[in-house]
């Protein structure tokens, strides 16, 4: 079972890829972007934004709250996707994170 400092350290890690790969946002997307019900907000923000803006702190406020993660966890597919395959840093912390969610 994958402990809660295993997914917080990874998600230090997927913060420093979205920055070193120049996808990290400066501003927050607007409440109404945010508050998306589809599937990684595809339809009011790219993958990145919803990575910065939804996934990483929901993820951090779980791991806060002790709360268990999510049943499933699968970005990999929509990021292969959604960024150039030259992001392979980027690609290995969201494939290490899906693992740990998944197993949590």
């Amino acid at each position: 079972m994958a402990s809660h400092h295993q997914i917080e350290s990874l998600l230090i890690d997927l913060e420093a890829s979205l920055r070193n790969s120049g996808l990290w946002a400066a501003e927050s997307p607007g409440a109404e972007a945010l508050a998306s019900t589809e599937p990684f907000a595809v339809d009011t923000m790219p993958l990145q934004g919803w990575l910065q803006f939804i996934f990483i702190p929901r993820m951090r406020v779980l791991l806060e709250a002790g709360a268990p993660m999510p049943a499933n966890c699968a970005v990999l597919p929509v990021a292969q996707e959604a960024f150039d395959s030259v992001n392979r840093d980027l690609f290995a912390v969201i494939a290490s994170l899906d693992k740990l969610i998944s197993e949590a």
